[in-house]
């Protein structure tokens, strides 16, 4: 029998359970999947899986425990098992996808998912996942309170303009409405409040959400949910993967002469990101030159305005990045300095 030379569990985490699948390397670079099975996502179902996990697999070897960043039903998981000190990578969905387009898999379940995420782990060299920061997480959870808390919001106000539409409203109900229109804009505010404390109290979180801020449509809270959904983008290695994360990269299916699809984003990704972008877009639209412009070429080639409204999310997206990773403030007519260096050095 060769030797194994690595081992990983991938894991297809759903709300209620997790199908895993063991798999090993095996010198030759040979990949076996040694075994399946169904657990409970919960505290009980995690430590039969590890006991499973210690059973089946060789203890000379450690195994690392590979997952898709599924909203939030696998946190509970890679908190367990990095608190058991295991080795967890957590991968973004679409990389996933798109390594399952390069098998030969016809049927997509969740069996085949665990499957196709045990072999990603043996032929890739991932990177081991931590637990975010506090802060970030923290202000993750205020800031989809806040989201929700606007939603309803919003049914309430189109419930009183209902009322107060018809002929004979009733002063109660319209009474009740507004009372209850007014203790979610108090909670928002609250919350609002919450979230700006914690950005001050610390000073690299305050630093980065500054320089955020100099970007056109950039407000503290945007900035504050970016790094919130992102964790301080500690899973994004470039701009095409941040897009890619919050569902703004274009897909186009197209072959030969009879298929061609309209190129349109995914929205495979995080739906907080794109909606916290939205309003931003709108507002460097209006009141910056740059992306004024960029909106009426768009619109100009196409004639469809939300397109462009999308264009500019994902622009605006991307620059956040490139302020984080820069640290530099955003500077408007960077492109016309540089074009201006390059004629002087021609």
């Amino acid at each position: 029998m060769k030797k194994v030379i690595k081992q990983v569990l991938g894991i297809d985490v759903a709300q209620k359970e997790l199908v895993v699948c063991l798999g090993r390397m095996q010198e030759g670079l040979l990949i076996e999947l040694h075994a399946r099975k169904t657990f409970a996502n919960t505290a009980k179902g995690f430590e039969a899986m590890e006991q499973w996990v210690n059973k089946l697999a060789d203890n000379t070897l450690p195994v690392s425990y590979v997952m898709e960043a599924t909203g939030v039903y696998h946190e509970p998981l890679a908190y367990f098992l990095r608190g058991c000190g295991r080795n967890v990578s957590i991968v973004m969905p679409n990389k996933i996808s798109n390594y399952m387009r390069t098998l030969e898999i016809k049927t997509v379940t969740d069996k085949t998912c665990a499957d196709a995420i045990a072999r990603f782990g043996l032929e890739r060299s991932l990177e081991v996942w931590d637990k975010p920061s506090p802060l970030y997480k923290k202000i993750r959870q205020l800031t989809r309170e806040r989201d929700q808390l606007v939603q309803e919001r919003t049914i309430l106000k189109n419930q009183l303009h209902a009322e107060q539409a018809e002929a004979e409203p009733s002063k109660t109900a319209v009474k009740r409405l507004n009372q209850r229109i007014a203790l979610l804009d108090k909670q928002e505010e609250e919350i609002t409040r919450e979230v700006a404390t914690l950005v001050k109290s610390d000073e690299e979180t305050a630093t980065l959400v500054k320089l955020f801020c100099t970007i056109p449509g950039i407000s503290t809270l945007t900035a504050a949910i970016v790094l919130g959904e992102t964790s301080g983008f500690d899973l994004v290695r470039n701009k095409k993967q941040l897009t890619s994360y919050a569902g703004l990269d274009v897909k186009e299916k197209e072959s030969g002469t009879s298929v061609k699809s309209k190129p349109r984003i995914s929205k495979k990704g995080n739906r907080f990101l794109r909606k916290a972008m939205h309003m931003p877009a709108l507002s460097a639209i209006r009141c910056d030159e740059r992306f004024k412009t960029l909106y009426a070429r768009l619109v100009a080639k196409h004639g469809i305005k939300m397109k462009a409204v999308v264009a500019v999310q994902r622009k605006l997206l991307e620059m956040m990045y490139t302020v984080y990773k820069t640290r530099l403030v955003y500077d408007k007519d960077f492109l016309e300095k540089q074009a201006s260096k390059t004629g002087k050095a021609a």
